[in-house]
């Protein structure tokens, strides 16, 4: 996620790591040239090139805005109900912290760093990616049985829940705590549950696939085509404003593509490192226990 001062608009308007700029540049240089080309052709007449109509190219203009502003709007969607739901993440592991008292230490203990587990793995999950946990294998006291199968685990984020429940059980069983503090525990669990299976919603149900493809070639088909219906009424000013009004819908069909996968590592999805140290260090602030360094910006990008 892209973490920059915008109060100077001077810098901002001149930005390039983090825009969406150099994603597109290289389709935005090729309808430039082609502009350049056309307008120098037909000034020293070598060519003549027939006017796209304008009532035909308007119309395409017309409808392909209206489609983009659809697909932004759905791909934004995405994104912000991503964010939503480490943000309900965040809160919940909070009422862990607070709520977790009524068990002794060493249980809370247990139970605050399997709920931090359970994060490093939803993250991981999201990403497709594979990381190491061994420093947590000595805190969330599982078996020898319980780290293998862990490792092996379909669904590992999913599996830690299903371990900590049932330690929650099972301590009920024993009447070591009461029906009201296992209920109060357990809604921490279920609201967990909700959360990790609305971030597969989002991971694993892509905008259709054709819609994408199909509005893809329109908007290259369309910036392609603008320098052919703009020339004979621009003259020289072409490649500026076929370069502009290609930048704007370049920009939004590679924006609303990286909008569509918020749990990735591109500059513009959500910074899940972030939001999982910070959680990490607020569990392990409670536990009195030693903090990691909170992670910070590089270059303007917050993982």
């Amino acid at each position: 996620m892209i973490i920059r001062d915008k109060s100077n608009s001077f810098k901002l308007l001149f930005a390039w790591h983090g825009t969406i700029l150099p994603k597109v540049f290289v389709a935005l240089m090729m309808v430039v040239l082609i502009s350049a080309a056309l307008v120098y052709l037909a000034a020293h007449h070598f060519v003549q090139v027939p006017e796209v109509p304008a009532i035909g190219f308007t119309i395409f203009g017309v409808i392909l805005s209206i489609f983009l502003s659809f697909r932004n709007t759905a791909c934004y969607e995405r994104w912000w109900e991503g964010r939503k739901l480490w943000g309900a993440l965040i809160a919940d592991t909070r009422h862990i912290i607070r709520d977790s008292h009524v068990l002794n230490n060493h249980e809370r203990q247990v139970m605050m760093y399997r709920v931090m587990l359970f994060t490093h793995l939803l993250r991981d999950r999201l990403r497709k990616k594979s990381q190491s946990f061994e420093h947590y294998r000595e805190h969330v006291q599982l078996s020898d049985t319980q780290w293998q199968a862990l490792q092996s685990q379909m669904n590992p984020p999913q599996y830690v829940l299903e371990i900590v429940q049932k330690d929650l059980a099972e301590l009920y069983k024993q009447g070591r705590i009461s029906d009201i503090i296992y209920t109060g525990l357990t809604k921490h669990t279920i609201a967990l549950g909700d959360i990790h299976a609305g971030c597969d919603r989002i991971s694993s149900t892509p905008l259709p696939f054709s819609y994408s493809v199909l509005l893809h070639r329109a908007v290259y088909s369309f910036c392609f085509i603008l320098p052919f219906s703009l020339e004979s009424s621009l003259g020289i000013w072409t490649p500026v404003i076929v370069a502009l009004i290609a930048y704007l819908f370049l920009g939004l069909d590679a924006l609303s593509a990286e909008l569509e996968e918020p749990f990735g590592e591109q500059e513009n999805d959500l910074a899940l490192d972030s939001i999982v140290r910070s959680v990490e260090r607020e569990m392990l602030s409670s536990l009195g226990a030693e903090l990691p360094p909170a992670l910070l910006a590089s270059k303007g990008n917050l993982s």
